[in-house]
């Protein structure tokens, strides 16, 4: 008897799962692995995203159970954890999913290394995390990634998509021991977010059937319309491969005004981390080098994470930050924004906040949305810079995302709340004027 492993990362799913496929068509038996890296935990692994791994990984296990298995869970060094599950199972074959970043391509180098002395391949599987692999889209010019992504999108847009995979029927496990399932204090303790969403595939999969069936109909009208909430909130659940990103666009129909421009959202997840896989540098380094001159100033910095700028439309959404895990795209763009154009803090200094307190945030969509945001990444238009009350009126012109998040300004009719300061309502004031505001 043969035996496979699968060895999760960020593909904690059990449907349309090509790595979970391939051991089960290439092994009698599999192991579904899961190594608790201590390379990422918990340095690299803040409370709120501590919190939807463990009942990510939680679901995962339900969900094997259900076809016969069950989640093997180790704790180590992966290459080190994952050789030893070899050892003891004589596994001729380990999957694994591919990314983009220089960590997750050392791992994949370090396995290959270690597992050569055991004659065991290592098999990485494109378009997992991904719905496109990253290395296929490049441009006609002989560049190794497209650096705009109007053409990047027209390309992904007709690019052929696998048909979803099954999750298997019955899997058969060998003889090995594992870990008890963490909880999340076992990962990282600290402040979480109190109204974080629940994480794993049977969540997830579940949001996608609602979304799907009605409000996605309406997401190019309404998806900057902060007080609608009205975008999917899929992106944690696609972070952590809950949902498979090839299995939702091929369940978009792209030929309707929302589906298309919900598609484009989808395929610039892809596009960013096509961009870091071919510059792993830009997760931390600009980009478009730009000539910038950043500010050195605490105090705005904590007044911007605390969400006390005395701009209620910025406030918001740093207060939403730090009580659910998540903004909407809109509220990122106006608080990154307001970081990097009006108080001239480096882009680094956002992410990292962001980085700490999104339950979906990678180093490719993270960083590169900072870079473009801040002009030293993709933005064509790399000088744009967002007035906090132009965009307050447009995408919240009764006030009501204000109010949702700002309790103490509730009592403020109209778009009096987003200027409290002319009212003397008692709120902080700005930390900063602009000018003809």
């Amino acid at each position: 008897m043969t035996t496979s492993v699968a060895l999760f990362t960020r593909d904690l799913r059990v449907h349309d799962n090509p790595v979970l496929t391939a051991a089960h068509r290439e092994g009698d038996t599999v192991v579904p692995l899961f190594v608790i890296d201590r390379d990422l935990v918990p340095d690299r692994c803040p409370p709120n995203r501590a919190r939807f791994l463990a009942a990510a990984l939680a679901e995962l296990d339900n969900e094997l159970r259900a076809v016969g298995g069950r989640l093997v869970v180790r704790r180590g060094e992966v290459v080190d954890e994952v050789d030893r599950v070899v050892a003891e199972t004589g596994s001729v074959k380990v999957h694994l999913a591919e990314d983009v970043s220089g960590y997750s391509r050392s791992r994949a180098d370090g396995l290959r290394e270690r597992l050569r002395r055991r004659d065991c391949r290592v098999d990485v599987h494109a378009a997992t995390v991904t719905a496109v692999d990253p290395e296929l889209l490049v441009p006609s010019t002989g560049r190794d990634h497209f650096a705009v992504f109007t053409p990047y999108f027209r390309r992904w847009s007709e690019t052929h998509r696998r048909k979803p995979l099954g999750k298997p029927r019955a899997l058969t496990l060998p003889r090995i021991s594992g870990d008890p399932l963490p909880k999340p204090d076992d990962l990282r303790s600290g402040e979480s977010s109190p109204r974080l969403a629940v994480g794993g595939e049977t969540t997830g999969r579940k949001l996608l059937r609602d979304w799907l069936s009605g409000p996605l109909a309406g997401y190019a009208r309404h998806s900057d319309d902060l007080a609608a909430d009205a975008t999917s909130r899929l992106s944690a659940y696609l972070h952590f491969g809950c949902l498979s990103p090839t299995e939702v666009v091929r369940r978009v129909d792209m030929s309707t005004e929302g589906g298309h421009a919900f598609a484009r959202q989808l395929a610039w997840r892809d596009f960013h981390h096509q961009l870091l896989a071919a510059r792993p540098d830009a997760a931390w380094h600009d980009y478009r080098a730009r000539p910038t001159h950043w500010r050195d100033d605490p105090h705005a910095v904590d007044a911007w994470r605390d969400g006390r700028t005395g701009y209620p439309i910025v406030d918001a959404g740093m207060r939403q930050l730090r009580a659910e895990g998540w903004m909407p795209g809109r509220a990122r763009l106006i608080a990154a924004s307001f970081l990097t154009k009006s108080l001239r803090v480096h882009w680094r200094i956002g992410a990292a906040h962001f980085l700490y307190w999104l339950v979906d945030a990678d180093l490719a969509n993270n960083q590169l949305n900072w870079q473009w945001v801040a002009g030293t990444g993709t933005d064509t238009r790399p000088n744009r810079a967002l007035n906090p009350l132009r965009q307050a009126k447009r995408y919240d012109p009764a006030g009501d995302y204000v109010r949702r998040w700002i309790p103490e300004l509730a009592h403020l009719e109209g778009p009096w709340i987003h200027t409290p300061w002319r009212i003397d309502a008692g709120y902080p004031a700005p930390i900063i004027d602009f000018v003809g505001m």
